[in-house]
């Protein structure tokens, strides 16, 4: 008996993906719930790992783990993510790729990337993920990598523009460099550059950036087979209602972190997630 898959499905409630993937087929359902919960473990290690070297150390002991597994050792806090990796062919470079982005937050907080880096990050946390989810999917090959790669950058810089106070709380800055400095921000430090009030003008391109990868995803979706792309149909279309909000909102302090009305988020549902 595979005691882990509840507690998968347990740390899969908190996501902010939850409703796309309950939308899935319980054994596609299982599959996302064991790669979220994956993920989320090493972000921990990332944000509330201890000491750096703590952090780091344990990220090489999840490395080394995901090698393992591929080799037909499991480790006990990886087997309900081995019981599919057959399945769904899930690769390991994409789970590694996962590693190597929250080491880049382990190593050092980062501040101010420039867009090169900020968008290997977005690779590594989210287009990775990506990866893994639209092979569990059904997606055919090319589409779901190419999905996988815009999708998961418009989630990702929606995240970074949502999450800026919380980010900036922990000494972290990821609104790229090159925007910060087009709007007169010269100052990388978090607390002081989230407060500037030019930080519309520096969030404008990340907006647009954002904006310019979900139209992407939305013409490959378009053109797949519908049933195997509900599930990022609906994150694409909640993150994208997320995105209008922020927007709308603006990005002078104070902000208010904006949600999505019971109401939305059904009618949300109801129009992408629907068989």
């Amino acid at each position: 008996m595979n005691t882990q898959a509840p507690v998968a499905s347990a740390i899969a409630r908190s996501s902010s993906f939850y409703a796309g993937m309950r939308v899935l087929p319980p054994a596609q359902r299982a599959a996302m719930y064991a790669i979220y919960a994956f993920c989320r473990a090493v972000d921990d290690v990332a944000d509330e790992g201890g000491e750096r070297a703590e952090r780091q150390a344990e990220l090489a002991r999840w490395r080394a783990d995901v090698d393992a597994m591929y080799q037909g050792k499991v480790a006990p806090r990886l087997a309900d993510l081995a019981s599919h990796i057959v399945t769904y062919h899930l690769q390991r470079a994409d789970m590694q790729a996962i590693i190597d982005g929250m080491e880049m937050d382990a190593v050092a907080d980062i501040r101010a990337p420039d867009w090169a880096t900020l968008d290997l990050y977005c690779d590594r946390v989210a287009s990775a993920v990506g990866r893994l989810s639209v092979r569990v999917f059904g997606m055919a090959e090319a589409p779901g990598i190419a999905l996988s790669h815009h999708l998961g950058r418009a989630l990702q810089l929606t995240n970074i523009l949502r999450d800026i106070d919380e980010d900036a709380a922990i000494d972290r800055l990821y609104l790229p460099r090159e925007a910060l400095l087009a709007a007169g921000i010269l100052s990388d430090d978090p607390k002081s550059a989230t407060a500037d009030r030019d930080l519309d003008a520096a969030c404008a391109p990340v907006i647009a950036r954002a904006r310019a990868h979900f139209a992407e995803a939305a013409a490959i979706i378009a053109s797949a087979p519908r049933q195997a792309t509900r599930a990022p149909r609906l994150m694409g279309a909640y993150y994208g209602a997320v995105l209008d909000a922020l927007e709308k909102r603006g990005f002078a302090p104070p902000r208010l972190r904006p949600r999505l009305r019971k109401r939305d988020k059904l009618l949300i549902l109801l129009q992408h997630g629907w068989r």
